[in-house]
């Protein structure tokens, strides 16, 4: 089966001789986790059932965020953890994009511009939810960072899952938004233009800024102001997609969002001749959206490296109440003026000392310890596979 790993073991070492010099560090280490990820250069274990005496080999995992084969279990439990945050009311989702010649800006300063989209998303919806001419309440969401299209090109764009309703000012009663709509878009989309434009010029007055290329001039107070002009006269796109069907649907919709990276390996067609072929949707086709897409090797790395993240980046990120410091407290009260019954909570140290295994099944459905051949064993560690000390090295 075509996978990433497979397009880089191929390829990546001719990929990373040729670049040399221009390929950065956080991209080959991305390259290398991606390319060992489940084979004896990390490790593993071996199992043996104790009736039928099946053996398999399990490799460990790379754990890189960037790498296909390595979500589903963190996208698991992260849903679990959100499963007690959902509140028994309407959800929306809203995404905020960027136009191009902002995301020119962003692909050379990652770090800084992300922050700014961010921001710009967080103080808009605040500013307009809490308006008493829209909704005037205090809300919670969270927002995750997305930098790709369909066909790997560098797309930045965040996606937010709203609670339809917050607390009122003074906080003693729920504010429930009209029924299947959540806030206008067009007054959102000005004011995100407005704070985002805003705070890119703050962080270019402050240095925060590198440009270099096509994009050098850029450096120069007026380039930068001729490059975005455009971008003050045109709507950016704000939309709100269809209200969540219900709090179960949030997690299964979302869970989809948080944890996905450039491209699944579900998508990956063939690999063959140099070349790379995969599914993508084309959502301004008029007839079936899904289309092939064929991108030689190199390519297909290049596009797939633009979406690495900074180190230490948090691409999921939680406002309002739901913010880390009152979450607990402030869900807890929402639940309370929403007739939700109270929660009992897990010790997060219960949580971490559960078997890993334990938890995937818990999380899965799919059982780690049952033998896949009888059904009926039990599969036992017999054997520890030692990683290789060329591997050794720092993946995250």
């Amino acid at each position: 089966m075509a996978s990433v790993a497979e397009i880089f073991r191929r390829y990546g070492p001719t990929y990373r001789t040729e670049a040399d010099a221009s390929l950065s560090h956080a991209h080959r280490r991305v390259m290398i986790a991606i390319e060992q990820c489940r084979t004896a250069a990390l490790g593993g274990h071996a199992e043996q059932c104790d009736r039928c005496g099946h053996t398999r080999v399990w490799y460990n995992s790379c754990r890189n965020r960037h790498c296909p084969q390595c979500q589903g279990l963190a996208r698991a439990a992260w849903i679990d953890q959100r499963e007690t945050e959902v509140l028994d009311t309407e959800y929306f989702h809203v995404v905020f994009t960027v136009p191009e010649p902002i995301a020119a800006i962003a692909l050379q300063n990652k770090a800084v511009v992300y922050d700014i989209l961010f921001r710009a998303v967080a103080e808009t919806l605040h500013t307009i939810a809490g308006d008493p001419k829209h909704l005037g309440a205090h809300i919670g969401f969270f927002a995750v960072l997305h930098t790709w299209g369909q066909t790997l090109v560098f797309h930045p764009h965040v996606h937010c899952v709203i609670a339809g309703g917050g607390l009122s000012p003074d906080g003693t009663r729920w504010v429930a938004c009209r029924r299947g709509f959540f806030l206008p878009v067009r007054v959102l989309s000005r004011l995100f233009r407005r704070l985002f434009l805003r705070y890119l010029a703050d962080a270019w007055r402050a240095g925060r800024l590198r440009f270099v290329g096509a994009l050098a001039p850029l450096a120069e107070r007026r380039s930068l102001t001729d490059h975005v002009a455009a971008t003050r006269r045109t709507e950016w796109v704000v939309y709100a997609k269809r209200p969540f069907a219900g709090p179960r649907q949030v997690l299964e919709y979302v869970g989809r969002y948080t944890h996905r990276v450039a491209i699944s390996n579900e998508r990956l067609i063939t690999i063959d001749d140099g070349h790379v072929r995969f599914r993508y949707k084309d959502y301004r086709a008029d007839a079936s959206p899904e289309k092939i897409m064929t991108l030689t090797a190199p390519e297909f790395i290049r596009r797939f490296l633009l979406h690495v993240l900074p180190r230490g980046f948090h691409r999921i990120r939680y406002y309002g109440w739901l913010g880390a410091r009152v979450r607990r407290e402030r869900l807890a009260h929402c639940r309370q003026l929403l007739a939700m019954p109270r929660l009992i909570h897990t010790s997060p140290e219960t949580r971490r000392q559960a078997d890993y295994r334990d938890r995937y099944a818990a999380l899965t459905g799919f059982s780690l310890r049952a033998c896949p051949v009888c059904g009926d064993g039990y599969m036992e560690v017999v054997e520890l596979v030692v990683a290789s000390r060329a591997a050794m090295m720092d993946t995250s």
